[in-house]
């Protein structure tokens, strides 16, 4: 199961190596840093959902439902329940307890009594790969060489 957990600060911690990261969610201070993918963001939901038939929404769209507490995040207003793995996110939307916006890359983990529509004023995330600034080890440039590869990337780390 997928945890949704402060991964940055394990990294800052020294209690991981490596982590996978989403920007602009994630704080990037201090920590090297690999773009993998760059992705839309959705608005998953129940199909019972009023918006569930639309083919885009806007966050206007919305605005006021109960949206999911990431730990480790800004507080932004979200009223929704915390959230700290994908299983129970899913379990929650499916319920009605709430949507939430969430990378396009999530269409192959819905359940089917999820939909998701594009958001055309979400901002994009972009998965990152970080590690801690200034890393010497051989075992985790080969790891980022790899990653890189993978996910057919074409830049740099940062």
């Amino acid at each position: 199961m997928c945890d949704f957990g402060p991964r940055e600060i394990l990294l800052r911690e020294g209690r991981a190596d490596a982590a996978l990261l989403h920007l602009p969610h994630h704080d990037l201070a201090g920590l090297d840093t690999q773009d993998l993918l760059t992705e839309t963001q959705l608005l998953v939901m129940p199909r019972s959902h009023r918006l569930a038939g639309r083919t885009r929404v806007c966050r206007n769209d919305f605005a006021g439902e109960p949206l999911p507490r990431w730990p480790g995040a800004a507080e932004d207003g979200s009223h929704g329940p915390d959230i700290h793995d994908l299983g129970q996110l899913l379990h929650l939307i499916a319920l009605g307890r709430m949507v939430a916006v969430l990378p396009a890359s999530i269409r192959g983990q819905l359940r089917d009594d999820l939909v998701a529509v594009p958001v055309d004023d979400a901002e994009p995330t972009t998965l990152v790969l970080a590690w801690p600034e200034h890393a010497t080890s051989p075992a985790l440039a080969a790891f980022v060489r790899a990653a890189v590869a993978v996910a057919g990337c074409d830049n740099q780390p940062r």
